[in-house]
């Protein structure tokens, strides 16, 4: 368990919502205060059947509007550099920078607020932390 505030990687919530576990996300954070990701938030509807909308909604609603972490310019330019330190370590082609750019948006943005990433991708998020001053931690769910 780590302390101070936390943020789910998407991969959380999809474990916790296929498994139909919402109490492993609150076994997770525990006492520890949770922000939301808009990057987080953009994938899970973009990933979620129309017939499991209403999760993601109800999750959505149940953080308040200045809980949730949104990218500024400098995250976003952040998270172009790194792309590019990654690309540059660890080759163009086994990376997939397309498939890294929401991760690296979620590093930068997390990073500058001084926020924990918990999340089941450890992988990506490694790669991601050697570029950046990323706390991060390998959960289960």
């Amino acid at each position: 368990m780590i302390d101070g505030t936390c943020l789910l990687d998407t991969s959380v919530y999809i474990a916790a919502i296929r498994g139909r576990n919402p109490a492993a996300l609150e076994r997770l954070t525990g006492e520890r205060a949770v922000r939301m990701s808009a990057v987080v938030l953009q994938e899970l509807y973009a990933g979620t059947a129309a017939s499991s909308r209403a999760v993601v909604e109800e999750l959505e609603n149940s953080f308040a509007q200045e809980n949730i972490l949104v990218p500024d310019q400098s995250d976003w330019i952040a998270a172009g550099k790194m792309l590019a330190q990654v690309a540059a370590k660890h080759g163009h082609e086994k990376i997939g920078r397309s498939r890294l750019t929401n991760d690296a948006l979620i590093a930068s943005s997390a990073s500058r607020a001084g926020i924990r990433v918990l999340t089941t991708n450890g992988r990506d998020f490694a790669r991601l932390a050697e570029f950046c001053g990323l706390s991060w931690q390998l959960v289960s769910v």
